[in-house]
């Protein structure tokens, strides 16, 4: 693995917003799954011959407490589209001081699988302008079909990672931002990057890992041969998302 660009220089980012502790974290209801799986339905299929989803993971130690569960289910993606084929995969991953990491693009589900597992969560800022950076670096150089990008938090300047993702937007690289938890600044940043790439947000925690699972599986197909693939893939009964492939068909 390579370490991708140098730290950015920002303005300092607010101050994340505390819960009110008497209140209970909100979970991710069925509006917004649907809301997402319509999001996805409405979008182009993938026009390149072999589709490339660039995957990034915030794996500072916030994250630690779900981390394994993360893990496997990330896991669970790779597995469901080896099963179409024509998928390249990039793993990216920031945590610790200034640590920001890609791998090379790899085809084999089960060796990512691995790299994944391998990834320790460390304590340290978020560095998701970077990877809006080297997904916009990435598209320059070949085409992109998507970014996947899975967090908690959020301590950047908005109106900076704003610019590159409408940087991203231009290149037809949609960036599907999925939410660990429910910190207000983290789900503004996301909405806000999902909605200048074209791409879709949806926010999780420990009891909707179903819901995480389908979506994951349900962008990776669409990645990797557009709509036609999510109806192939529903009309074979294959993975767990297959109600949610169901409801993507059109």
């Amino acid at each position: 693995m390579s370490t991708k660009d140098s730290p950015d220089k920002t303005r300092p980012a607010p101050a994340e917003q505390t819960p009110d502790p008497g209140k209970a974290p909100a979970k991710s209801s069925a509006d917004e799954i649907d809301a997402f799986v319509a999001q996805v339905r409405s979008m182009p299929a993938n026009s390149a011959q072999r589709g490339r989803l660039i995957f990034a993971m915030d794996a500072t130690m916030s994250r630690q407490p779900t981390w394994d569960m993360a893990l496997q289910l990330q896991g669970e993606m790779f597995e469901a589209v080896a099963q179409i084929g024509g998928l390249d995969v990039q793993l990216m991953y920031f945590r610790g001081f200034d640590e920001c990491r890609a791998s090379k693009w790899v085809s084999d589900a089960h060796g990512l699988t691995r790299l994944m597992t391998s990834v320790a969560c460390r304590g340290g800022f978020t560095q998701i302008r970077k990877v809006l950076k080297h997904a916009r670096s990435e598209a320059e150089a070949n085409e992109v079909s998507a970014l996947v990008f899975v967090g908690d938090s959020m301590e950047e300047d908005i109106d900076a990672l704003a610019n590159t993702a409408g940087e991203l937007g231009m290149l037809k690289v949609p960036a599907f931002m999925f939410q660990e938890g429910d910190k207000p600044n983290a789900a503004t940043a996301f909405r806000e990057i999902a909605r200048l790439t074209g791409g879709a947000y949806c926010r999780f925690d420990a009891g909707a890992a179903d819901s995480l699972r389908a979506l994951l599986q349900a962008v990776a197909v669409y990645a990797a041969g557009g709509r036609r693939a999510l109806e192939d893939l529903s009309r074979s009964g294959a993975g767990p998302g297959r109600l949610l492939l169901e409801q993507l068909k059109s």
